[in-house]
């Protein structure tokens, strides 16, 4: 399965934070806005991931992230002219694709709870073994603001509307898809709405009405944050700060993912902490490394004994 990492956009709800950078470079806490959708997709075990952004933008991702070797990734990039709705990076995304599943993740978007990894990589094998597509919904207060999937009684998905004025239900569609084989082919079969946009809801209705979309509610225990307005932006930090205040954990930090999935090792553990020396983030990482380099020191200790 392969990852599409959709960053691009004006920012313009970010305004003038986003005059001269991409919002999902802005900071969330102790590191940029993208780290999050990122550890996302590594999170569903993915490690050839293209990020799509607008020719303006797409350097400074590049700067930051490279080509994923710190991450134990195959990072790509490749522009997006000019908006065209969500559906549209299938169609740029269509040649990297080729015949391989997918899954796309929006970069003003964080997720976070346990089992999550679980989760994803359940709806990373129904995608690719079974033709089958998820996305993920959460109960919101406001669904007029998405796309919001409305259920029968018995639970099951009946119908999708983008921004609804009165919406079925009060579960949004997160910015979280995960589809087969061929999905660029369905998405060309799309037609600009009346926003002259090609909707995603409108392609997860396809799927839909094939009998071929599942629909995950992430419920209590799960935290889903679009951060893409002022006060959703200083909500997400103060989300993270707490939880790694508290907790002693740092999120979505894609060097430990890479590290714990064994993705990449103590060495590049050690250089990307040295990157960021001086710094909360940068500390983790290095104790991160030194605990690996003291539990095999014990360890080849026992066998001399």
């Amino acid at each position: 399965m392969k990852g599409i990492l959709l960053a691009g956009g004006s920012g313009s709800r970010l305004a003038p934070l986003t005059a001269v950078t991409s919002k999902q470079l802005l900071p969330v806490y102790d590191k940029p806005l993208v780290y999050y959708p990122l550890s996302t997709l590594m999170l569903a075990g993915i490690r050839d991931i293209l990020i799509i952004s607008t020719p303006e933008d797409l350097p400074r991702f590049r700067a930051l992230l490279g080509g994923g070797d710190s991450f134990g990734l195959t990072l790509s990039y490749r522009e997006q002219p000019s908006p065209g709705g969500l559906a549209q990076a299938f169609l740029l995304a269509e040649d990297y694709l080729e015949a391989e599943s997918c899954a796309m993740v929006l970069g003003d978007n964080l997720f976070y709870g346990s089992g999550l990894s679980r989760l994803l990589r359940a709806a990373a094998v129904r995608a690719e073994k079974q033709a089958r597509a998820t996305v993920f919904a959460c109960r919101v207060r406001d669904p007029e603001r998405f796309g919001v999937v409305s259920f029968d009684e018995c639970g099951r998905a009946v119908s999708l509307e983008e921004k609804p004025l009165q919406p079925q239900s009060s579960y949004a569609v997160t910015g979280l898809y995960l589809y087969p084989p061929g999905v660029s082919r369905l998405a060309r079969t799309l037609r600009p709405s009346a926003r002259g946009e090609l909707e995603i809801t409108e392609l997860n209705a396809l799927y839909l009405a094939r009998g071929l979309l599942d629909v995950e509610t992430l419920g209590r225990g799960y935290t889903w944050l679009d951060a893409g307005t002022p006060e959703s932006l200083f909500e997400a930090g103060a989300f993270v700060r707490m939880l790694e205040t508290r907790q002693g954990l740092v999120l979505s930090s894609p060097e430990e993912i890479a590290y714990r999935f064994g993705w990449i090792g103590r060495e590049a553990l050690f250089r990307s902490a040295q990157r960021c020396a001086g710094t909360k983030y940068g500390e983790h990482l290095r104790t991160l490394a030194e605990e690996e380099t003291l539990r095999r020191d014990k360890n080849a200790a026992r066998r001399q004994v």
